[in-house]
């Protein structure tokens, strides 16, 4: 990884969008691997676009046993992490508290993911959510998608959309993930993403990294956050839809100023800043290497 000297809006951009999830498929790597890689990603030149590194709960201490040396050799910030939860949330929460009692400060989880099929899931996790941890609630994508993120918002609580997966029917048609952002943006929702955005812009490749994978349509993660910034601007769902699909790097046009689309369409450095720290938090991935590959190749790093 050679050094780089990005505009001051993309660094806005994508400072620490990546949440690193290698113990996730298509990647699914060792946790020895993962952690050795995300240790040397804390030490790259690009560690400003790191984010947690993703672990289930009930790897936890698995996690500990591959990364006590590294994190008590780290003299940079505490490792953080962002953990799965296990069907038990009462559970869940007793064995991360136990873990940051044992590990901090060198490591802490201070990030929760949880799937939420109902709004009286969302209420029996917010019930016993301790202060330190902010979680983020996978809901269903369905009718019932306004009243989960109505309920969130009443619990000032955050959401979590899944905008792909190993196979084409796991990615979510283009309206879909406009209705989420709405959504969420109406009820002043914070969310975070997860799966299928190993790439900057939308594009068709392998599903996977299997030889002879099945290849497919997968969402950007550029497309993703700025038809985020740009429907927080209030444009119309129809060039939120045209920004979501766009496949072509010279359409978007970056600048220390700010990010213009098709020349006609802008924000401001300021306003990319405001939306990842308010709407779009970050996005998991299982590679981190790829998305910085891809983005070079494109000329933003």
């Amino acid at each position: 990884m050679t050094d780089s000297s990005p505009t001051e809006s993309v660094r806005t951009l994508l400072a620490e969008i990546i949440d690193y999830a290698g113990l996730f498929p298509p990647s699914q790597i060792s946790m020895p691997e993962a952690v050795i890689n995300y240790a040397t990603y804390r030490n790259s030149n690009y560690n400003w676009m790191l984010g947690r590194f993703v672990v289930p709960v009930a790897r936890l201490e698995e996690f500990m046993e591959s990364a006590r040396d590294f994190v008590s050799r780290d003299g940079n910030s505490a490792w953080r992490l962002s953990v799965l939860a296990g069907e038990d949330i009462y559970a869940t929460i007793r064995q991360i508290e136990d873990f940051n009692a044992k590990n901090a400060p060198h490591v802490i989880c201070d990030t929760l993911e949880v799937r939420a099929n109902t709004e009286s899931k969302i209420e029996n996790t917010v019930n016993v959510l301790p202060p330190f941890l902010t979680a983020y609630f996978e809901i269903p994508m369905d009718e019932r998608l306004a009243d989960m993120v109505t309920a969130l918002a009443i619990h000032k609580q955050r959401a979590k959309i899944r905008t792909g997966g190993t196979s084409a029917d796991e990615f979510p048609p283009t309206r879909t993930i406009i209705r989420f952002i709405r959504c969420c943006l109406a009820a002043n929702v914070p969310f975070k993403a997860t799966a299928g955005l190993h790439h900057p812009l939308r594009c068709f490749k392998p599903l996977t990294y299997e030889a002879n994978a099945p290849k497919g349509t997968m969402n950007g993660f550029l497309n993703l956050f700025l038809a985020t910034g740009f429907a927080r601007a209030g444009y119309r769902p129809i060039i939120l839809e045209e920004i979501l699909e766009d496949e072509f790097e010279e359409s978007f046009e970056f600048t220390d100023n700010g990010v213009a689309w098709h020349g006609d369409y802008f924000l401001t450095t300021w306003q990319l800043g405001f939306v990842r720290q308010k709407s779009i938090v970050s996005f998991g991935s299982c590679s981190f290497t790829e998305p910085i590959a891809d983005l070079q190749e494109i000329g933003l790093l």
